[in-house]
Parts: structure tokens; sequence; C-alpha cells
């Protein structure tokens, strides 16, 4: 499904904290979540250095950051399946925190595995 151009700059605008209650209902509802890769998955860090896994609700959101750093990096999708079962024990148990929908301006909200996968499973009971 495209996202249309004003939704993506409504949405882009809003707060972290907004933007992360948005990623949370839009993966539940398509069950998809976005990534960026190139040989390896795109990573960032937090202040004091911790690992970051960006993710992005929609492949639009994670083109618009495949500038700076993440230049050459393409948006690729795991379904959310794999991404609540497999990769978020992953992260977890190698220490990586989730980065939920950064922008080319903002880091977005960085937050442990299992306040995302708490929020998620709570989504997903509305359905």
């Amino acid at each position: 499904m495209k996202i249309n151009p004003k939704q993506i700059e409504s949405i882009i605008a809003l707060p972290g904290p907004k933007r992360y209650e948005h990623f949370v209902k839009v993966v539940a509802d398509r069950e998809e979540v976005w990534g960026l890769y190139q040989d390896g998955w795109a990573l960032a860090a937090t202040d004091d250095g911790q690992e970051v896994f960006p993710l992005w609700p929609a492949k639009e959101y994670a083109q618009l950051c495949t500038a700076k750093e993440w230049k050459g990096y393409e948006p690729k999708s795991f379904s959310l399946e794999d991404f609540m079962n497999e990769l978020l024990p992953n992260l977890k148990n190698d220490g990586v925190l989730p980065g939920i929908f950064y922008t080319h301006s903002d880091k977005g909200v960085t937050l442990k595995v299992d306040q995302l996968l708490a929020d998620l499973n709570e989504e997903l009971e509305n359905y």
C-alpha cells in the first residue's frame, strides 16, 4: 500500500512518542516491519553508545533515511511474526535496543525489547 506524500509529511512531523504509537498501530495492522539493509542491517547508537536497530512501519519512511550514514542501504521488510519471535528475542540477547521510527532529523524512540513486545501484543488484541 502506497503512502500519500502528505501523510508522510504529517507523520514525520509528529514527536517521537506519537510516531511510536503510529508504528505500533501500523505494524499490527499490516503485519510487517521495515529496516535498512546493505551487506548487513543498518545500526545506530544511543548517546551513551548502546547499539540500536532502527525500525519503521513502512518502506516509504525507511527510504527517507537512506542518506548520510545509511547511503546505499535499501528498505527491507520482515513479517511481524518473524519480528516478534526471532528478531526481537535476538536483539534482546545481544543487548541491542529497537529504535522506532528514525527520521532524517530525529532518532525516534529507543526502548527495551520487552516494552515493544508488550505494546505490540496489546495492540494485536484489538484484531
